[in-house]
């Protein structure tokens, strides 16, 4: 089992690469666009702004490899972002992977911080990335932009109104949250992923 995870100016990779280990699955990590073509699952993380993530990847050529890849493919936080159409986040172009729109969450109640920071839970899983996950279980976020609910969502969640807590089409996933940070919920996703 060949794991690459992306390698790009938007990382949280050292936190996913010790959470795989944890489950027991080694990867590597690259930006060689053969690697990642090669690879039997890739993970695409992110921690960071969209415009500044999507020029790094066009000037590598490594948008256009990420739309081709055939094999499951997890987007984390803006890594799943970045794989929609469009964010308000410095009004990027996006990957067009799934047709959804990233918008920025708007000043509501004022317990309700942006960005959010921390636990919240999710509902309506589908998909076996959900596998033995059960409904209402609590994930990490940390993001100051969301995508909507939509054709694509397979988990939502609710801060001030309901958006996509992941996403899925054909061979691609993402997450919002941050399941190398969401403790064993996060390790259970992890293992169905590389489980597909």
């Amino acid at each position: 089992m060949n794991t690459v995870i992306i390698k790009y100016n938007a990382g949280n990779i050292q936190s996913v690469l010790y959470a795989l280990e944890r489950i027991g699955a080694s990867a590597v990590v690259s930006d060689d666009p053969a690697t990642i073509a090669a690879a039997d699952k890739v993970i695409f993380p992110g921690v960071g702004e969209a415009s500044t993530a999507m020029n790094y990847l066009k000037e590598r050529k490594l948008d256009q490899l990420i739309i081709s890849l055939q094999q499951p493919v997890l987007g984390i936080c803006l890594g799943m972002q970045l794989m929609c159409t469009y964010s308000e986040e410095n009004n990027t172009s996006c990957l067009g992977i799934f047709n959804e729109q990233v918008k920025r969450f708007e000043p509501g109640p004022a317990s309700l911080k942006i960005p959010q920071i921390g636990w919240n839970n999710i509902q309506q899983l589908k998909t076996p990335l959900f596998h033995s996950i059960k409904e209402n279980s609590y994930c990490y976020f940390v993001h100051g932009y969301y995508a909507e609910y939509g054709l694509y969502t397979i988990a939502t969640t609710n801060y001030g109104i309901d958006y996509s807590a992941a996403l899925h089409k054909n061979n691609f996933y993402g997450t919002q949250f941050h399941p190398e940070k969401s403790a064993d919920i996060g390790e259970q996703l992890l293992k169905n992923f590389i489980a597909l």
